[in-house]
């Protein structure tokens, strides 16, 4: 199955596929932070949105879609940037380390660790690449 990006479905879809992709699994199982999407309006996307994974050692413990940003007081990593940027990456046309390097993407948290752990990085964005056929 896949979906439509940004959507309920395809947050959850993205957590299946993260907790079921046995080479995420192996990349991340270093990986301890949870990740707070803040999409900012541009192109169709109107009102800001907000998407939390709770991710831990390969695995995706729990998401959610639309979440308020103050419900979340101190996530691992925020990942803010426009619309356009967001949808940019998973369509291939923006590596996501070049983003977060050039400020295209706001990472609040360790660039170090970022850094460090780039194949787990290249690895999640391979998921979410994987289902996603639409993007609103």
């Amino acid at each position: 199955m896949t979906s439509t990006f940004p959507s309920a479905e395809w947050l959850n879809e993205l957590q299946a596929k993260l907790n079921g992709d046995s080479h995420y699994n192996e990349v991340a199982r270093r990986w301890e932070g949870e990740l707070l999407f803040d999409l900012q309006p541009a192109g169709s996307l109107r009102e800001p949105l907000v998407m939390y994974l709770d991710l831990w050692h390969g695995k995706c413990r729990a998401v959610e879609y639309g979440a308020k940003v103050a419900s979340y007081p101190h996530p691992a990593f925020v990942l803010r940037s426009g619309y356009d940027t967001f949808t940019a990456i998973l369509l291939g046309k923006l590596d996501p380390m070049t983003a977060m390097l050039t400020s295209k993407l706001k990472l609040t948290g360790s660039m170090a660790y970022m850094m460090r752990n780039v194949p787990t990085v290249l690895d999640f964005v391979r998921c979410a690449r994987e289902i996603t056929t639409q993007i609103l």
